[in-house]
């Protein structure tokens, strides 16, 4: 996976990461329909983030809450 990370944040492929989340952007909004879901609003939102300037303090800070989020729910419960 790292190879294809690489290339995904390098900036030849601004072309294909700004399109390519603007659509996971939309299908997110149309998550009713089957096929799509929420899941795709998220990760457009990460992928625009990264060619623009003006997403990056609230995508991150989305971003490290859900992980705070996350380890205090599978901490286990201690009384």
């Amino acid at each position: 996976m790292r190879p294809v990370i690489r290339a995904a944040q390098s900036p030849r492929a601004r072309l294909v990461r700004v399109p390519a989340g603007v659509t996971l952007i939309a299908g997110g909004v149309l998550s009713f329909l089957p096929v799509l879901g929420l899941w795709m609003l998220p990760l457009g939102l990460l992928l625009l983030a990264i060619d623009l300037p003006a997403l990056r303090p609230p995508v991150s800070a989305a971003a490290i809450r859900i992980r705070r989020r996350w380890k205090t729910w599978r901490r286990p419960r201690q009384r």
